[in-house]
């Protein structure tokens, strides 16, 4: 049988205790993943680890149970939840059915009557989970969703290959339907490696091509299609600035395809283009943030805006550099940091240029478009090319002059020089990014509405992107690290001022002073109002 987990909220620990004890978890198929006093603590579990049930009651303090429910719905669709009150009232049992909630139960509870509603939920549960598994399922949705006639005009945008002068037919033609205003194309690299044994990959990729449909239709109207053995779409957006939200919808996803298809998904995310046309520039894009995925972990969203390493300069991407895939290769070792593949690529690219020129006019050519091309990398990525090619020097002349074993030695010493300014550059935006947040806390602690959402929106980048880094960067989550400041300026304030505790409470950032105190207990064991009597009561001896 498998198991689902559980969430119990209640601020009262011995209606939770019973609930434990009466209940035979194991034999209904479920496993307890823990337990919260009030919604927010609730939130809190929520977003650390899968709950697929939620048992919840309706008042508790800081956060109420319906309110948790409607929170949770929003975060997490298909999360099921049982309600359950010591209020017959017919307001909240209305408000219940329309946040979808599975039961509505009146305590004292009867451990009966608990045990059918989470057999139930676990039927439901199954029922879900199979659909999503089902083999037959996915052969045919894999047969009715891919039109051939349709993936093709998608491969050909990405691929720059459909004119201008075509393309409104074409969709026309294909009955394709393209209204947004901006667009972006996304990557879901699946690590096969990492999936479990035994199970077709092929049916892997489907399931999880399925969940992004079904999470991502809404409000990206994705268009879906396989490509070099990836899934991509090509999200629509109305304002330039949806691509953050994007980011973190993306985000979600990775989670859910986690959880739901045991696979581990990393989402590519590509420049945010106006034009069709330009389609081409953003997989690019999309294809260097899949490659991010060993420097920032696998298993969520990695967005190339983000990274920092494209030019500022809008360039057109035309196909004969789209089809120079070796010489991307190179430019991707060098971004990824890896001397051993970065060798190999250069000796790749050199021998199969080799072949590819065989009189000596093409080979002089040949060097002229490696030294231009070069010269637009180091531009794109923001690099001085004076630190790389000395201004005095003829590159041009000089090259011309090279066996192709001293081109390969040469391209190698200068793409190592690249690796090296690169890295450099990256790890001093990083810092300076975690600086600013940092002194941002430092300066707007006492702000109630200061949150993940609202800074990431103030250094113009995603909530999920912002999270990721800050916590590498500090060793803790934001909200552990605002909630420590908070607490160190209170604690001054306590041994310093003789204001009252929702004084300071307001002073800190707290609009609630009775969650202030409930935070201050957790952290230091005791009240506000006991700690500053003991730190009096010290003073007077």
């Amino acid at each position: 049988m498998k198991k689902y987990s559980v969430l119990l909220v209640d601020d009262e620990e011995d209606v939770v205790e019973a609930i434990v004890q009466k209940i035979d978890w194991d034999r209904l198929g479920y496993s307890l993943a823990g337990y919260a006093k009030n919604g927010l603590e609730a939130l809190e579990i929520a977003e650390e680890k899968p709950i697929d049930v939620v048992l919840t009651d309706i008042k508790m303090p800081y956060m109420d149970g319906l309110t948790l429910s409607h929170r949770l719905k929003e975060l997490y669709p298909s999360i099921k939840i049982i309600i359950f009150s010591g209020f017959d009232e017919f307001e909240y049992a209305k408000e219940a059915i329309r946040l979808e909630a599975e039961e509505y139960m009146l305590k004292p509870v009867d451990a009966g009557e608990l045990s059918r509603v989470f057999q139930k939920v676990h039927e439901a549960l199954d029922q879900e989970f199979d659909e999503k598994q089902s083999i037959h399922r996915l052969k045919n949705y894999y047969l009715e969703s891919l039109p051939i006639l349709q993936e093709s005009l998608y491969t050909s945008l990405i691929e720059g290959t459909l004119p201008q002068q075509d393309l409104e037919s074409t969709l026309l033609d294909y009955q394709i339907s393209l209204p947004g205003k901006y667009y972006a194309v996304v990557i879901l690299h699946n690590s096969l490696s990492l999936s479990p044994e035994g199970i077709n990959p092929l049916l892997i990729t489907m399931s999880i091509r399925k969940l992004a449909e079904e999470r991502l239709q809404k409000n990206w109207r994705p268009c879906f299609l396989t490509y070099l053995g990836h899934t991509l779409f090509i999200a629509q957006m109305d304002k330039e600035s949806d691509s953050l939200k994007l980011t973190d919808d993306c985000e979600i996803l990775c989670r859910m395809a986690r959880h739901i298809c045991k696979a581990t998904v990393t989402a590519g995310i590509g420049k945010t283009v106006s034009n069709l046309m330009d389609l081409p520039l953003s997989y690019l894009g999309a294809r260097d943030a899949v490659a991010y995925r060993v420097l920032y972990g696998r298993g969520k969203a990695i967005a190339i805006s983000e990274i920092g390493l494209e030019g500022k300069e809008e360039h057109k991407v035309n196909k004969e550099i789209i089809d120079e895939e070796r010489l991307l290769d190179i430019y991707r070792s060098i971004r990824m940091s890896s001397e051993e593949e970065l060798d190999k690529c250069i000796d790749l690219y050199i021998e199969n240029s080799r072949l590819d020129s065989p009189s000596l006019q093409e080979y002089h050519f040949f060097l002229m478009d490696l030294v231009t091309n070069m010269h637009k990398f180091l531009l794109a990525n923001q690099v001085d090319t004076g630190l790389i090619f000395p201004k005095e020097e003829d590159v041009y002349q000089k090259v011309q002059q090279f066996s192709l074993a001293e081109l390969s030695q040469w391209m190698k010493e200068i793409c190592k020089k690249m690796q090296i300014i690169i890295q450099e550059m990256r790890s001093d935006k990083t810092k300076s990014f975690v600086k600013k947040a940092v002194e941002h806390v430092h300066s707007h602690y006492m702000d109630k509405d200061l949150t993940v959402e609202a800074l990431s929106q103030e250094l113009h980048v995603s909530a999920a992107y912002f999270s990721t880094i800050f916590k590498r960067e500090t060793g803790k989550s934001f909200i552990n690290y605002l909630t420590d400041y908070r607490m160190e300026k209170a604690l001054r304030l306590l041994m310093e001022e003789e204001e009252k505790t929702y004084i300071i409470a307001e002073a800190v950032g707290y609009s609630d002073p009775n969650y202030f105190s409930y935070a201050f207990k957790k952290k230091f064991g005791m009240s506000p109002s006991k700690y500053k009597s003991n730190s009096k009561g010290k003073e007077g001896l």
